[in-house]
């Protein structure tokens, strides 16, 4: 039997979403009682405590934040020269150092199961930048973040495998998302791989997966804080993962993530990426995506490099 659709507005555009799905039936606003009577979705218990509101965005009022009730991805860790990153980042963004001449780009593959906006999967290259306003060691300012779980980093490619996903991103975030053919995968092992425009690969990825660890709902909540410029404007983008089944590894071995020539690949090629210096799997979590707000640190009066 084949899905069917249904289109829907969101802001300038018109797309279509599945008949029946989250995105039909709430429009972003679900009924969290009648979500926790789907079986597929489990404990949401991390969502009753930030409830939704309407707020201002470039295209009109939205409902935010934006809730993922079930999810997995990978993420790969690569050391990359201090000289190319920078030559990536508008300003003042500066790459966090992790050693001398050398910062951190992530590849992160996603599949959002369950989500307001109904399921899909994400691929994202990001370059991690020091927090607004940091001053003193990068080493430290490294340390830190860890500690806290809570890292700062600039987008610099999301292809995405709906429409829906694509306009909100573009429209909603002005993030660089564009269709893709992408599959990500965590069984025995983890797969994943994105396609070029014309479908064939772009890049692939195998690699053995880690012991996993279970932990309780709450307990373990990662912070990404996504800095872009919106409307000529520099804004800030929360997200706040909480991860209940998880692995992690230092100096990964095992792992095969091949270029094949595609954009994906270009940029990390761009970029310089090498060593693969961390992998972390989250088999199973739970994510808030909220909306862009304001970043006054980075006023142009106050740039500067360290």
């Amino acid at each position: 039997m084949s899905e069917r659709f249904v289109e829907v507005e969101f802001g300038s555009e018109r797309v279509k979403v599945p008949e029946g799905g989250y995105y039909d039936r709430f429009r972003m606003n679900p009924d969290l009682d009648e979500v926790a009577r789907d079986p597929a979705v489990g404990n949401i218990d991390f969502f009753r405590r930030i409830p939704k509101q309407k707020v201002d965005s470039r295209v009109g009022q939205v409902w935010a934040p934006n809730f993922f009730y079930r999810m997995c991805s990978v993420q790969l860790l690569h050391l990359a020269p201090v000289a190319k990153l920078r030559a990536m980042l508008p300003q003042p963004l500066e790459p966090l150092r992790a050693l001398p001449g050398r910062g951190l780009v992530a590849l992160t593959f996603f599949s959002y199961l369950i989500a307001d906006n109904d399921p899909y999967n994400e691929v994202s290259i990001a370059v991690v930048v020091r927090r607004p306003g940091a001053r003193g060691l990068h080493t430290l300012e490294l340390i830190d973040s860890l500690r806290r779980r809570s890292v700062f980093g600039h987008v610099l490619a999301l292809p995405v495998t709906t429409e829906i996903a694509r306009v909100r991103g573009v429209q909603g975030y002005q993030l660089p998302k564009w269709l893709a053919g992408i599959d990500v995968s965590i069984g025995e092992d983890v797969r994943a791989s994105i396609a070029a425009a014309d479908g064939t690969p772009d890049l692939t990825l195998k690699a053995p997966l880690p012991a996993l660890h279970d932990v309780p709902s709450q307990s373990r909540i990662n912070t990404t804080n996504m800095l872009n410029l919106i409307d000529g404007a520099w804004h800030q983008t929360r997200v706040q993962n909480n991860i209940l089944s998880y692995a992690e590894q230092m100096l990964p071995k095992g792992v095969e993530l091949t270029r094949h020539g595609g954009p994906m690949s270009q940029l990390l090629g761009g970029l310089g990426v090498g060593r693969i210096v961390r992998m972390d799997v989250v088999k199973d979590g739970q994510i808030v995506l909220n909306m862009p707000t304001p970043l006054r640190a980075f006023d142009p009066k106050g740039w500067c490099h360290l």
